[in-house]
């Protein structure tokens, strides 16, 4: 698993951890360890698989796409994924509980492996052992002497042993010792949470301590008045176009949608902490509390949804003006987000009670990024410059220099023959020569073969051009 870099070793440590899983799982455990937490029955639910499958989706973003940034992304959220796979809960507090259980489970799961194997030691005392051992060892004479005799007989297939070898070196050492420490950790604690969950559904029926009806209603009333005079005003400038801004404001309609953008993201966001709050102190024992809290909620959701609609809009507006960037596009993909997780905040209003909806919510989150990735963002922001430089003539160098190789088959569609070599070699000039196995990258690799099609013109140059741009 390369630590510094994406690649398909990601993808294939995942699936081999996965796969260790669900064979532990089949195995009966006849001495379970009395659980650190309450347990539950491990059921097997459809949607475990799914959580698990999409964790390694996930982690196969690095075999395709070399944008460290994006690869960042797919592993935090596929912790959560993970999390879920072995997760029993459905509301963000069972979810929550779920993470703070793991360096417990961690440390559990070792004592748990630890009777495992002292179980395996007895079952050796009785010759068992002996026999394993000397079939490993049989193992490994065959190979080796089989092995040593094809790769002297053939170059083809000594080179391609060579390439599946690791080179045996000091920092390796050290990288195998720390993954190796680290997997069986992980993996020993997976293993235990998987024979013994911990039973946080309970979590998903807890009710908090209620408020009176004037206490949420009055204040929440005045932020739906606030956010109905903002959007008044929205709708005006959304209608009324560049000409009404200008006139208004003083500013061109590019520095007004940048003025703006950042602050309504954060309204949104603060908004659904709002909501979140609301759903939970709010009571709605009374058919007249349900009514009040459809309508409060149900408004307050209506005219964020306005508030997402001028933000997107606003980043139209300003990635027109100055091009796509990626907190632009990361940030625009957030409020699309936010924009379906309050279309589901609505259908919640119906029956007021959502216990679907946190999950539903992270997958939609899941999906969102796997289509990003999908979409190769790198590549797009690269697109959107070279489309941008044939209609202005101009165009931002020094920025599209330090994109990935992902960006690199955009960039090769650029008329301009001087600038389009120095950036295919201001992004090469970053990626190794050449990758391990377990290395391997689709973008590296097509970035690598399109910087064969078009050499630059020399270092020093490129570096002035890219600059001076």
């Amino acid at each position: 698993m390369p630590l510094d870099r994406p690649g398909v070793g990601w993808l294939v440590t995942v699936s081999a951890g996965t796969t260790a899983l669900v064979v532990a799982r089949l195995i009966p455990d006849n001495d379970p360890l009395p659980a650190l937490f309450p347990r539950s029955e491990p059921a097997a639910s459809w949607t475990r698989f799914a959580w698990a499958g999409a964790t390694i989706a996930l982690l196969a973003v690095g075999t395709f796409r070399s944008a460290d940034w994006l690869f960042v992304l797919c592993v935090l959220t596929a912790t959560v994924t993970a999390v879920l796979a072995v997760s029993t809960g459905r509301s963000m507090r069972a979810i929550v509980a779920s993470y703070v259980i793991v360096p417990f489970a961690v440390l559990r799961g070792q004592v748990w492996l630890q009777r495992g194997f002292a179980r395996l030691s007895a079952r050796g005392s009785n010759g068992t052992g002996i026999r394993v051992a000397a079939t490993i060892a049989v193992s490994i004479a065959l190979l080796t002497v089989f092995g040593s005799l094809f790769v002297s007989a053939d170059a083809a297939f000594a080179r391609a042993f060579t390439a599946l070898m690791p080179d045996i070196r000091v920092d390796t050492i050290v990288r195998w010792v720390f993954l190796t420490a680290l997997t069986f950790a992980l993996l020993g604690a997976a293993a235990y949470l998987r024979a013994a969950p911990p039973d946080v559904s309970r979590l998903d029926s807890t009710e908090g301590r209620k408020v009176r009806r004037l206490e949420w209603a009055v204040p929440l009333g005045l932020l739906t008045l606030l956010f109905a005079a903002f959007v008044a005003v929205q709708l005006t400038v959304l209608f009324g176009g560049s000409r009404h801004v200008v006139e208004t404001e003083g500013l061109t309609y590019a520095e007004y949608a940048r003025s703006g953008f950042w602050q309504l993201c954060i309204v949104t966001g603060l908004t659904l902490v709002v909501l979140a709050g609301a759903a939970r102190w709010a009571p709605r024992t009374e058919a007249a509390d349900r009514t009040l809290l459809r309508c409060v909620l149900g408004a307050l959701a209506v005219l964020t949804l306005v508030i997402v609609a001028s933000a997107l809009h606003r980043m139209n507006v300003y990635t027109d003006m100055y091009g796509l960037t990626r907190l632009r596009l990361l940030v625009a993909c957030c409020e699309v987000w936010f924009g379906f997780v309050l279309v589901l905040v609505l259908v919640a209003g119906i029956r007021i009670r959502a216990a679907w909806l946190p999950r539903v919510a992270i997958a939609a989150g899941v999906l969102a990024l796997l289509g990003l990735a999908g979409a190769n963002p790198d590549g797009l922001i690269a697109e959107n410059h070279v489309h941008r430089y044939e209609r202005t003539d101009r165009i931002d160098m020094a920025y599209l220099s330090g994109l990935s190789a992902d960006a690199v088959p955009a960039i090769a569609e650029l008329d301009d023959a001087g600038r389009r070599d120095c950036l295919i070699w201001a992004i090469g000039d970053r990626m190794p020569a050449d990758d391990a196995w377990w290395e391997w990258n689709l973008g590296r690799q097509t970035a690598r073969e399109l910087a064969v099609d078009h050499p630059s013109i020399g270092s020093s140059k490129c570096t002035e051009a890219i600059y001076r741009d």
